[in-house]
């Protein structure tokens, strides 16, 4: 009886919902997207739109919405809200926008900060709708080699590298040859893979719905009955890899994407997603990591609203009811109030409320039971290397490098952790290597004959802490041998593997925990956000972690809203959104990528109709003069030109006997059927003579 009741209750708060939502306005719209223009290589033009300087008078009036923040988060946020036709300031500390996706140009180099390459791009992908609708078609992306990541354990005795490829089925029947005595293994982990990508909408669907429903649903068993991805999230990264195989090296395969947090400590369901997320592809904006800010930044101005740098916000406004109606921007010696009904937190739960709420707000028991729901993250030591040499002169390459030196994760992060301040730079146990000119093809035309390196590290805050209230360029000489010590063991751990670099090098500089918190304020150095510890993934804790705060009209977006990564912070933007304007807007991104997906499919439909009908004609023609072999000039990849004699490789079709080989000199007079150069490359059939 009581479970009809509530069979018939979630129907009409179903039906209601979805009644209330088809009178929502849809931000999203497939006419919104346009077709990419050209890349901008005007810096001035560019330093326009990034570089807007905070002052009052740009201030636009009537706001909607305040974004404390510009990292691709809270940008999200912003665009989103924007095309809803909201109006949003977004307001950035540093002189650049973007957060973790700007760059920074030293001595002719430009070093990406936070973006090293991201997945899910691949046509009709739910990432890539999201992107398209945010910039509104103008970000491109460049894919990656399919062998995008290689994975060294650098043990002394013994040096061994594994591939990791991307495709469907390459990813799983790659990694099955590396190991062949744990193909059971690979299966299984594949399994649950595919378990996390299809289930973690319901994750999502938790931090949507109501709070007290979604805890209901949890704690009655009604959510694990349904899908095993609300016990997944909350499973041990260790156990379940000890559960599948006792081959380490294969352990390290399953949990490389190190974040501060051994497996031990760590959701299996988010090293899934992480290595599934580039199962279609690895991908790389197109002219560098700024032109997502750039692009956004175009969409939020469009609307009306604007993106200002140099504006570091100093409190959270919250009146005597305690709802948020504003913040308070320092100018000089000024403090500047600007009013929105609605802000938005994109720095951070820590900072948020540790840093910008008056201090009585921040000891009532609310706010400190969200805080006790998180940890601060480990932070990140960054390595920035700059050559006078091409790609070429370097043999580097576009994939990226993961070293480690054990396939015992757990033992070797617990062993450096704990390491006093002095050990610890000449023991560094794993490396981020990835060369960013490599991976963008516009890379030598913006900076011709030059290419950087990044190298990224997991460190301790604390090693750095004695230095917290120096200045910025200005923390002594003990500071700056400090940071080169960790800096020239792991530029010496890459030239193990890329000897070339050394004689190249002009240009060196490292990013510690203390850069991170001046230019992108983070929370003690830690690029990604809160701690990703396991606790942070039970379901219940997932479904109390949402954008809304115990502030009225204070929200919070980012990566600590549902995981690391630009990925997991454009979501973070997004459940953003979706709470601040009472609309799931997933629903329309859904929407979009099945109705991209159904004109996709039908436009090969129709093409594929019209090749057969074509060849149909062709081959009549030829049967009737055997002379001519009709060949499908729509096949080959590698056209290279429509003058004299054309030469098409990989030609396929009808070709003839022996005499033929991959290259087939086509003469233009003896194509009788082919009007045109218009029409030969709008891959109209054509004859050859044998």
């Amino acid at each position: 009886m009581w479970l009809l009741v509530f069979l018939v209750c979630i129907l009409i708060w179903a039906g209601g919902t979805y009644w209330y939502l088809l009178r929502k306005p849809s931000p999203f719209t497939v006419e919104s997207v346009r077709p990419a223009g050209p890349l901008e290589l005007d810096q001035r033009k560019r330093d326009k739109v990034l570089k807007q300087g905070f002052t009052k008078e740009k201030i636009p009036k009537n706001l909607d919405a305040i974004v404390h923040c510009s990292g691709i988060g809270g940008m999200t946020a912003a665009a989103t809200m924007a095309k809803a036709g909201k109006r949003v300031l977004v307001l950035e500390q540093h002189d650049v926008a973007g957060g973790c996706c700007h760059t920074f140009t030293e001595k002719g180099f430009e070093f990406d900060v936070g973006l090293h390459y991201f997945g899910q791009l691949h046509e009709n992908g739910l990432l890539k709708v999201a992107f398209d609708q945010i910039t509104e078609g103008q970000l491109e992306f460049v894919e990656l080699p399919q062998h995008f990541d290689s994975i060294v354990i650098d043990e002394s005795e013994k040096r061994r590298d594994y591939a990791v490829l991307s495709g469907k089925t390459e990813m799983e029947q790659n990694l099955k040859k590396q190991f062949p005595d744990d193909v059971k293994a690979v299966e299984e982990f594949f399994k649950i893979m595919k378990v996390t990508a299809r289930k973690i909408p319901y994750l999502t669907i938790l931090k949507l719905i109501p709070q007290w429903l979604a805890l209901f649903l949890l704690k009655s068993g009604i959510a694990d009955f349904c899908s095993s991805i609300f016990r997944l999230s909350g499973s041990n990264a260790t156990e379940v890899n000890n559960r599948l195989t006792t081959n380490k090296d294969l352990h390290v395969i399953f949990s490389y994407f190190f974040y501060g947090v051994p497996p031990k400590d760590s959701s299996c369901m988010i090293n899934a997603l992480m290595l599934h997320h580039f199962k279609r592809g690895a991908y790389y904006p197109k002219g560098g990591a700024s032109e997502i800010p750039f692009h956004i930044t175009k969409v939020i101005q469009k609307h009306g609203g604007s993106v200002l740098v140099r504006a570091p916000v100093s409190r959270i406004l919250v009146d005597k009811k305690g709802a948020a109606y504003g913040v308070t921007v320092k100018k000089g010696d000024e403090h500047v109030e600007i009013c929105a009904p609605v802000i938005i937190s994109n720095c951070g739960i820590f900072n948020t409320f540790q840093k910008l709420l008056a201090p009585e707000i921040q000891v009532k028991p609310e706010i400190q039971s969200r805080l006790d729901m998180m940890r601060p993250g480990k932070a990140s030591f960054l390595v920035f290397s700059g050559f006078d040499a091409t790609q070429e002169e370097l043999d580097i390459v576009p994939t990226s490098i993961w070293l480690f030196k054990s396939n015992d994760m757990d033992a070797m992060m617990d062993d450096f952790f704990s390491m006093s301040k002095d050990e610890a730079p000449e023991n560094i146990p794993m490396a981020l290597i990835t060369f960013p000119s490599a991976k963008d093809p516009t890379s030598q035309i913006r900076h011709p004959g030059k290419s950087c390196m990044t190298i990224l590290t997991m460190v301790n805050y604390e090693w750095f802490e004695d230095w917290t209230d120096t200045r910025v360029r200005k923390r002594g000489e003990d500071y700056f041998n400090y940071k080169m010590r960790f800096a020239s063991c792991l530029f010496d751990w890459a030239c193990k593997h890329f000897p070339k670099l050394r004689d190249k090098l002009v240009f060196q500089e490292a990013a510690t925990p203390l850069t991170n918190m001046h230019y992108l304020s983070c929370n003690r150095g830690a690029i990604y956000s809160a701690d990703h510890n396991l606790e942070r993934f039970y379901a219940e804790a997932m479904a109390r972690n949402r954008c809304n705060t115990p502030v009225k009209n204070l929200y919070l977006s980012g990566q600590d809203i549902f995981s690391c990564g630009i990925a997991g912070a454009l979501h973070g933007g997004l459940l953003c959104a979706s709470s601040v304007l009472n609309y799931p807007v997933y629903i329309d991104l859904l929407l979009i990528k099945k109705k991209l997906k159904r004109k996709n499919a039908t436009e090969a439909e129709k093409l594929a109709k019209q090749k057969q009908h074509v060849f149909q004609q062709t081959s009549h023609l030829s049967s009737s003069n055997p002379s001519l072999i009709p060949v499908d000039i729509c096949a080959p990849a590698g056209l290279k030109g429509i003058v004299g004699n054309l030469r098409l490789p990989g030609l396929s079709g009808h070709v003839p006997r022996d005499s033929c080989t991959d290259w087939l000199n086509v003469d233009m007079n003896a194509l009788s059927v082919i009007e045109s150069k218009e029409a030969l490359r709008s891959c109209k059939p054509a004859f050859i003579l044998p």
